[in-house]
């Protein structure tokens, strides 16, 4: 069922995708999930299947983004009502959403899931820093060390921007010290 979208036939498995989301909007708008619904690309942001490890799928109502229209008298064009964008995705929504239902674990990456005509549905990777097989694994470690930031996700350090400065160290920094 996972790999649906890969897969030819494809009205067949819009139908049972129906079947999924009609039981996905029944459910709360966060809910930890045993297994990945799309378990090739959570592999390939980070997710093992160990203890400490956790997947949750965050719902996300859809719709433009419109402030409320204000009564006090100027023109149309200056009522400040349409054509505004939202300052953060989608998917960061759903990261912070996530780290604040579970405060004691650390968002590693999301990515998006499904959609409906309601809502929007992504699934969130979350690591406990406190369980020893996480802090044993090095690939947590950016994560779980003891320099790592904490809340990364208040601060929008995703796995994306953490291998990007890790660039730069590689390339900048000699540079810097040979002073070339």
């Amino acid at each position: 069922m996972a790999m649906w979208y890969r897969k030819l036939g494809r009205e067949v498995h819009e139908r049972l995708m129906r079947k999924v989301l009609i039981e996905w909007r029944r459910a709360p708008s966060i809910v930890r999930v045993e297994r990945p619904f799309r378990l090739e690309r959570a592999r390939k942001l980070g997710y093992k299947a160990k203890q400490g490890v956790v997947v949750v799928r965050v719902r996300l109502i859809r719709g433009p983004f419109n402030r409320r229209r204000p009564d006090s008298g100027r023109r149309p064009k200056r009522m400040g009502v349409y054509g505004i964008a939202a300052w953060k995705s989608w998917r960061q929504v759903a990261e912070e959403r996530a780290a604040r239902k579970f405060p004691n674990l650390e968002v590693l990456n999301s990515y998006w899931v499904a959609d409906d005509g309601m809502y929007r549905y992504f699934e969130v990777i979350l690591v406990d820093c406190n369980a020893p097989t996480v802090r044993s694994d090095p690939l947590y470690s950016g994560i779980c060390g003891r320099e790592a930031p904490r809340r990364r996700v208040a601060r929008r350090l995703r796995e994306r921007q953490k291998k990007t400065i890790e660039y730069l160290k590689k390339t900048l920094l000699p540079k810097l010290k040979t002073g070339q």
